[in-house]
């Protein structure tokens, strides 16, 4: 599988076997494969909630928390550990992270109580920012020509691990308990660090910063571009109403009228693997029109979606489902479609930085995340299931604010 040999800093060189576009079929698959499975871990929990709680005796809103820790987790580790993919040898750092992730998800499924699961879930949030290293590593292995396309198949691997891993963490909860799910991430991601230790090729530093000036550069980059500011706080307004939906799914669909298993809530994945397609639409029409217009139509596709299940106490049980399905499909292709725009957005700022500059849209995501999942369970738990709606809701018209403000025309 190691086809490729690094000969210089973002060069390759093309070893027989490798594909027309310099990689081979083979790395590409590990690339795509490897990110997805990674940031899969970070979305096992929340199908499998209800039943989790059961087994251990943690209450909702505890139990509730696990997502929560588990997003803070990867927002700290985008923050403190992405920027090192600059700095060291971004296959070491892989199989590193590949290593711990595997101990952590290992811990999570063995955890008795509640504070064992948060600790091991932190854990968990951290480690899986290695599909944050192997993005910008198939950006570093593609050739200029075919960059886009590599890259863009990576990052279809990682949707679909974020949309696929709760149809399969609900059906796996469901029939064989939800230790079961932790120990199966744990070796599949095992089987990525023994693919990647084998196939991967070494990648050579592109700064020689220390640490902390990784870090101090961060905050440079993010008082010195508005645009980068309006990027990660817009991202972070969707992750909320986005995080706050799928944490409190099962939960809900748990209850009355619905009395439906994690298998079910798990299922809900299915609806929303449109965003998987959002990707290289919302690419193109950046591309064509600009991506400022994506996220506007993005947002407020995100907006309208939400807020149509608002109307669901006036739909049969049945019609409420369908209700739900649909606007799954909206939201996740709003949000999707709104990530990649900011994408093109901020890497056209400074492209020396633009791990770095990824670095900090996703924490602001992140961060989004967790207090999504943070905010759902105690909304859900205080007022029920509308006031989740009506949450996801104007979180994302605050997102369409901050796309609407002159700031971001100028920006453009």
């Amino acid at each position: 599988m190691n086809t490729i040999q690094k000969t210089h800093t973002g060069h390759t060189g093309a070893q027989p076997g490798a594909s027309a576009h310099g990689l081979s079929s083979s790395l590409i698959l590990l690339l795509a494969s490897g990110a997805g499975l990674a940031v899969a871990s970070l979305y096992y929990s929340q199908p499998m909630l209800r039943v989790l709680a059961d087994d251990i005796g943690a209450s909702d809103r505890a139990v509730g928390m696990v997502p929560m820790s588990t997003q803070l987790g990867y927002a700290l580790g985008i923050l403190l550990l992405a920027p090192l993919g600059d700095r060291y040898d971004r296959r070491r750092i892989i199989l590193i992270k590949a290593a711990i992730l595997t101990a952590a998800l290992l811990l999570a499924g063995a955890a008795s109580g509640v504070g064992a699961l948060l600790a091991a879930s932190l854990a968990v949030g951290l480690t899986a920012t290695l599909a944050q290293d192997i993005v910008p590593a198939a950006a570093s292995l593609a050739p200029e020509q075919s960059r886009g396309r590599v890259v863009g198949t990576v990052m279809t691997g990682l949707l679909l691990g974020i949309l696929l891993s709760r149809v399969v963490s609900g059906f796996v909860a469901e029939h064989f308990g939800w230790r079961t799910m932790f120990v199966a991430a744990a070796a599949s991601i095992a089987l990525i660090g023994l693919a990647a230790w084998r196939g991967l090729p070494r990648f050579h530093p592109t700064t020689h910063l220390s640490y902390g000036a990784l870090m101090a550069s961060l905050a440079t980059l993010f008082k010195k571009h508005g645009a980068l500011r309006r990027a990660a706080l817009a991202q972070g307004l969707l992750s909320i109403g986005f995080s706050a939906f799928w944490s409190t799914l099962a939960v809900m669909l748990h209850g009355a009228p619905f009395h439906l298993g994690s298998a079910a809530a798990g299922a809900f994945g299915l609806a929303g693997a449109a965003g998987a397609l959002a990707a290289p639409l919302a690419g193109r029409i950046a591309d064509k029109k600009g991506p400022e217009l994506v996220t506007r139509l993005g947002v407020g596709l995100v907006i309208v979606s939400f807020a149509a299940m608002g109307l669901s106490p006036w739909f049969s049980t049945q019609g409420q489902l369908v209700l739900l399905a649909v606007a799954a499909v909206g939201f996740d292709l709003g949000v999707q479609a709104t990530l990649v725009a900011h994408q093109t957005i901020v890497y056209s700022i400074e492209p020396g930085a633009r791990s770095r500059l990824n670095a900090i849209l996703f924490v602001g995501m992140f961060i989004g995340m967790a207090a999504g999942a943070a905010l759902g369970s105690l909304v859900l738990a205080q007022w029920g299931w509308i006031a989740v709606v009506v949450l996801a809701t104007l979180s994302a018209a605050l997102a369409l604010v901050v796309r609407l403000w002159p700031g971001a025309a100028r920006a453009r």
